[in-house]
């Protein structure tokens, strides 16, 4: 099994527990250049907000849309967008990635601004 055959089995096993709570879930996907987040509605698997670092408000703010500081901006502006669809509790759905680095910052600074997991 290659590395990303892994990370794919570990989603499926995450989803697959999300699934059975039917939560709104919090989905992040990190590639080398960005990263990306989403709160995906359960019942209708519904886009609720988005939010990554493509988007010009990031942009202008980090040069790098690859490191830490890029990923808690994220995270910050995912909770606000969530906040804002009345979304407060979510599942936090790392999409096999582990926690650790940018999927780790990304979470704490969605916490710090009210998202609850």
């Amino acid at each position: 099994m290659d590395k990303i055959e892994t990370r794919l089995r570990r989603a499926r096993k995450t989803r697959a527990r999300i699934a059975e709570l039917k939560m709104v879930r919090l989905t992040v996907h990190r590639s080398n250049s960005h990263i990306y987040a989403q709160v995906i509605d359960a019942t209708s698997s519904k886009v609720l907000a988005s939010a990554s670092t493509l988007e010009a408000e990031v942009r202008k703010d980090v040069a790098n849309g690859g490191n830490v500081a890029a990923a808690a901006l994220v995270g910050k502006r995912i909770a606000e967008k969530a906040k804002a669809a009345g979304v407060t509790t979510v599942a936090f759905d790392r999409s096999g990635f582990h926690y650790h680095g940018r999927v780790k910052a990304l979470a704490e600074a969605a916490r710090e601004a009210g998202l609850e997991f």
